[in-house]
């Protein structure tokens, strides 16, 4: 899971995103309306999580622009303003679930995951293939019956290609979509990440690398 996360106290951003990061969920990070309008326009989020008083564009504008994309990314408000007028005004504008300051991380963690079982409603919650079962919510995996340990990364990379049901995944969309904007294009993380998952899921392979292209869970 990636999100967007627009707060403006730094202390408080920089504690959202290595806290995240702990439940691999990869999070980009704006201080204000203007960079976070930015991000939205360059990356695919599955979530925002959006503080309402901001300099710039407001959260509430900032959302607005989301709902009128028609992307369909569901809003997290996350701010302090916790009158039933404000939480009626957000929800008003679009957001899909409001949380008040102060708040507990862990409540934030189930939230988020919360929104992206909804976002992902189409799909089954449990995911099945090649003789993998994958729970994102608990983060679980099983290979025919047998439970497989996967550190946070592995299991958001195995995600993703999960996800493509067979399709071959690139390496810079598992960049995008398992890491944040601060990894580096050129690293070899996505490579050595794959390598050190096949080896966890074991015999006999089922991640085929696609040469020049990326890779794909073979069914």
């Amino acid at each position: 899971m990636r999100v967007l996360v627009l707060e403006d106290e730094p202390l408080l951003a920089e504690a959202l995103r290595d806290g995240l990061r702990r439940e691999a969920i990869a999070a980009d990070l704006a201080g204000d309306g203007h960079a976070a309008l930015e991000l939205l326009a360059v990356n695919d989020y599955d979530i925002a999580v959006l503080d309402r008083d901001v300099p710039g564009p407001s959260g509430d504008e900032v959302a607005a622009g989301i709902v009128a994309s028609g992307s369909g990314m569901p809003i997290l408000m996350l701010t302090a303003a916790d009158r039933i007028d404000d939480k009626a005004a957000g929800f008003e504008i679009g957001a899909d679930d409001y949380l008040t300051k102060p708040f507990a991380f862990r409540e934030l963690v189930l939230r988020l995951r919360a929104l992206d079982r909804r976002r992902a409603h189409s799909r089954p919650p449990v995911r099945e293939i090649a003789g993998l079962r994958l729970d994102p919510f608990r983060r679980e995996v099983h290979r025919d019956g047998r439970h497989v340990a996967l550190t946070r990364k592995q299991f958001a990379v195995l995600d993703v290609l999960a996800a493509a049901d067979g399709g071959v995944v690139s390496a810079e969309e598992l960049l995008e979509r398992a890491w944040d904007e601060n990894a580096d294009p050129f690293t070899n993380a996505v490579r050595i990440t794959v390598s050190a998952l096949r080896k966890r899921l074991g015999e006999p392979w089922i991640i085929t690398t696609v040469p020049g292209v990326g890779y794909r869970i073979d069914g």
